[in-house]
């Protein structure tokens, strides 16, 4: 087969689908991680569900800090659905595949939907710092104008450059190579089966991770920054609690996500830790996506009284 072969023309020779590898031959850990990846997908749905339902049901919610919320709840029901339904079904079958279209479309929404993700949290970090390091004009700052515009601003960005990277992927030739070494579709499993020099690749894929990931830790490095400087100056114990107890959940969540996708996406694909990439690549798909709402939920005491509120009125 000619060295330039097309994605199109690949495909015909494969009968149009990807063999996903996994860890196939060791079939004890993939039941285990079928009941893992399980878990995690039932609890991320019935707990990211939950503060999208309670958020808008209570009025006391109604605040800036949980409309963003709210779409980061949709993000990750949106980005495990895009991928834990299709796993769970190959950890149990032997024919592990999955069609090109299909990992077309999970490689683009996972891009996607992780880079808004990113984007997100970086404007809820914003809004930490507004609310605290500028409390009285706080909701002059944070108008809801502004708030639905940095939110689809994140939304628009995340799926805008994830559609570039697609198609740069779709343009390489993969000489009939077709086992993919990985559980779902993702960007540095795809660029290895590539016959040609991805260099090009590996550089627009680095400095997408440095925009995505290095560029929103360090401006929230820079908010929680000043943000501490404020606190530290409060002379209250309970003022500074309080305000200790409003950021602690957003950086439990940032430290989580953003430290297991550094660490996967500034690794050189030569170096062979794919076991490694591969489990990496599941726990911030499902573990971080079940923690969020745990953590936002079990340490916030407005979301308890929300509860409270809404069973009592039910």
């Amino acid at each position: 087969m000619n060295r330039e072969t097309s994605w199109e023309t690949s495909n015909q020779s494969n009968q149009g689908e990807f063999i996903l590898l996994g860890v196939a031959d060791r079939p004890r850990l993939e039941k285990l991680l079928f009941a893992l990846v399980l878990v995690c997908y039932m609890m991320t749905l019935l707990g990211n569900i939950t503060i999208i339902v309670v958020s808008r049901l209570d009025p006391g919610l109604h605040t800036p800090m949980y409309f963003f919320l709210i779409n980061l709840s949709l993000i990750d029901i949106c980005f495990t659905t895009s991928l834990g339904p299709h796993m769970l079904v190959n950890f149990w079958r032997k024919s592990k595949t999955i069609t090109y279209g299909g990992c077309v479309a999970e490689l683009y929404n996972s891009l996607a939907l992780g880079s808004t993700e990113c984007t997100l949290l970086a404007v809820m970090a914003y809004d930490r710092y507004a609310a605290i390091c500028h409390p009285l004009r706080y909701t002059l700052i944070m108008s809801q104008t502004l708030c639905f515009m940095m939110a689809a601003v994140s939304w628009i960005i995340g799926f805008s450059l994830s559609l570039v990277y697609t198609v740069m992927i779709l343009r390489l030739p993969f000489c009939g190579q077709n086992h993919l070494d990985h559980f779902f579709c993702e960007l540095p499993a795809i660029l290895k089966l590539a016959c040609v020099d991805t260099s090009l690749n590996e550089a627009v894929m680095l400095s997408g991770s440095v925009v995505f990931l290095l560029a929103p830790v360090s401006l929230i490095t820079v908010s929680y920054g000043y943000i501490a400087a404020v606190v530290l100056r409060i002379h209250s114990a309970k003022g500074r609690k309080r305000a200790f107890n409003t950021c602690s959940s957003h950086l439990m969540v940032v430290w989580l996500f953003y430290g297991t996708a550094i660490f996967n996406y500034f690794q050189p694909l030569s170096i062979s830790s794919r076991d490694r990439r591969k489990m990496i690549s599941l726990f911030y798909t499902f573990v971080t996506t079940m923690l969020n709402p745990l953590i936002y939920t079990l340490r916030n005491k407005e979301v308890h009284k929300a509860l409270h509120r809404l069973m009592k009125k039910n």
